[in-house]
């Protein structure tokens, strides 16, 4: 709901499947109604999106990130919506290349470089590895990587039933009350993936980078989404601690886009995180309130 009922301007945006709706509130004349939201959002009736981003003024940052899931809650970090915020502003000339904006998790640096979007993600906490709960008959391990994350290693992705799983441990006691995000993950072979994919993996100090791929039941949205920066940076952090992979990690997502993450460690502490992929604008319109 718009206080003037006027048209509101909106950018439709993408990160490596995530969709979202942004909007510039910098002037603060436009209220966000989660129940508009959840209309926007809505795939047959509305413009469809995973969320919906607004920017906001800041005191101590170049502007504030609200984050509007489609079910008109709003969450504290989106990785993904992170970088496509960043790209919009660095467009609108709302901040340089080089950034710093403000989130409910922490302030947030973020760099626009050719194309690509990296941010630097707030230091994860509540790591937990090996855990037995009573709705999940393997272990998991659980990390927050500005929202929260349960992280399972799986045989084989691709036919693992996510919604039906993740539902069931998004909503599970032991994660309650705030619930969590679900990820499910299998380490794979790079060199099947350049044959796959076609793309060359990096390589930094002769040691291959490894890939992972990783399909999230993400809270909010209550559905598998194509991809999910957090969760590809929470399951990276978990691999990565667990000594199955080492950084930077290169995550495959549902929808076939590949983000790479870096990780710094001081030996079991995750000291600091980055996220990088490609982020684009779809299009450009207006909404009645």
């Amino acid at each position: 709901m718009c206080q003037s009922r006027d048209p509101i301007p909106f950018v439709k945006m993408c990160a490596s499947g995530n969709d979202f709706i942004v909007i510039n509130n910098m002037n603060q004349d436009i209220h966000i109604d989660p129940l508009v939201v959840k209309k926007w959002c809505d795939r047959k009736r509305g413009i469809g999106a995973d969320g919906v981003l607004v920017l906001e003024p800041s005191s101590h940052a170049s502007f504030k990130m609200r984050i509007i899931n489609a079910d008109g809650s709003e969450a504290e970090m989106c990785g993904n919506g992170a970088r496509c915020i960043s790209l919009y502003a660095y467009l609108k000339g709302i901040a340089a290349s080089v950034m710093r904006f403000e989130t409910l998790a922490g302030i947030i640096n973020a760099e626009v470089i050719e194309g690509q979007i990296r941010i630097q993600l707030t230091q994860p906490t509540n790591i937990q590895l090996n855990m037995k709960i009573d709705d999940c008959p393997t272990l998991l391990h659980y990390i927050n990587t500005g929202v929260p994350h349960a992280v399972l290693l799986v045989d084989a992705v691709e036919t693992t039933d996510v919604v039906t799983i993740g539902r069931k441990l998004r909503y599970s006691s032991a994660f309650q009350p705030a619930g969590t995000n679900v990820n499910f993950v299998e380490i794979v072979d790079g060199s099947h993936i350049v044959g796959s994919t076609g793309f060359q993996p990096v390589c930094r100090q002769d040691a291959c980078t490894t890939f992972i791929k990783v399909r999230t039941y993400e809270r909010g949205v209550e559905d598998e989404t194509l991809a999910c920066g957090t969760g590809s940076s929470a399951s990276a952090c978990i691999c990565t601690l667990l000594g199955m992979v080492s950084s930077p990690v290169r995550v495959i997502t549902k929808g076939g886009e590949v983000l790479t993450i870096y990780i710094e460690q001081d030996g079991d502490n995750i000291t600091r995180l980055f996220l990088e992929g490609e982020a684009r604008v779809v299009f450009e319109g207006r909404i009645s309130p």
